[in-house]
C-alpha cells in the first residue's frame, strides 16, 4: 500500500539531497537482526526501535509522523479459558514536506489467559510491523534492503562494528528533570530529594 503527496517546498533541495542520498544507502550487520523462518531459514528484519532511530537521524525527530488510519480485529478465539487474537494495522508515516507513505502490518497473541493481555500485545505487534513497513517504503537504509536476498548473502560475511561504550556523560540522569535556569541545585537539595521522593510515588 503506497500513497505520496507532493509537495516539497518546505525542504530545500541541499537538504533533500542529502536525506535521499542517506535512504540510498543500504545497512551494515549490526543494524539487521534474524528470527527462524520456515525451512530452517533466517527472516532477516530490523527491530522496532532500530526503524525509529533511523528515521529519527535520517528525517529528523520533527521531520517524520506517524499516524494509525485503521486498526482491526481480524479473529479473537476463546478456547480452554485462553484467548487468541489476530490484529490488523494500517500506519502513515508523513514527511515534513507532505510526502506520505503507508502500509498493513499484523500482530497475533497466543493462548493467553487474559483478554487484556492478548489485546495489548497483538496491537502493539501490528502497529510495530505496519509502522517498519511503511518506513522502508522510503529507502534501503529504513530497512527495504532487507528484502534484497542477494544483499543479504553479501552482509552476512562482513563484521559487525562494536558496540560503543555508554558515554556516563551522555546520559539524560535524574537529576536533569529538576535543572531550573538561576536555580542552584545543591543549596536546594533537600527540595529535589522531596521532589524526586514524589516522582518516584506517581510510577
Amino acid at each position: 500500500m503506497k500513497k505520496e503527496k507532493n509537495n516539497d517546498s518546505s525542504i530545500s533541495l541541499s537538504r533533500r539531497n542529502k536525506i535521499s542520498k542517506e535512504l540510498e544507502k543500504r545497512l551494515g550487520p549490526e543494524f539487521i537482526s534474524y528470527r527462524p523462518g520456515f525451512g530452517g531459514s533466517k527472516v532477516a528484519y530490523i527491530e522496532g526501535w532500530t526503524a525509529i532511530a533511523l528515521a529519527n537521524k535520517i528525517f529528523g525527530y520533527d521531520g517524520w509522523s506517524s499516524e494509525i488510519k485503521n486498526m482491526n480485529i481480524d479473529y479473537m478465539d476463546v478456547e480452554n479459558k485462553k484467548v487468541s487474537i489476530g490484529v490488523s494495522c494500517v500506519i502513515r508515516i508523513t514527511l515534513q514536506n507532505g510526502n506520505y507513505k503507508e502500509d498493513v502490518g499484523f500482530g497475533s497473541s497466543e493462548n493467553q489467559r487474559f483478554k487484556s493481555e492478548a489485546y495489548q500485545k497483538a496491537k502493539k505487534e501490528a502497529a510495530t510491523d505496519a509502522l517498519k513497513r511503511a518506513l522502508r517504503q522510503f529507502g534501503n537504509c529504513l530497512g527495504n534492503c532487507c528484502y534484497d536476498k542477494e544483499f543479504l548473502k553479501d552482509i552476512q560475511k562482513i563484521t559487525k562494528q562494536e558496540n560503543h561504550k555508554i558515554d556516563t556523560n551522555n546520559l539524560f540522569r535524574r537529576y536533569e528533570f529538576f535543572k531550573y535556569e538561576g536555580l542552584n541545585t545543591k543549596e536546594n537539595s533537600s527540595d529535589m530529594s522531596f521532589e524526586m521522593g514524589n516522582l518516584d510515588s506517581n510510577i
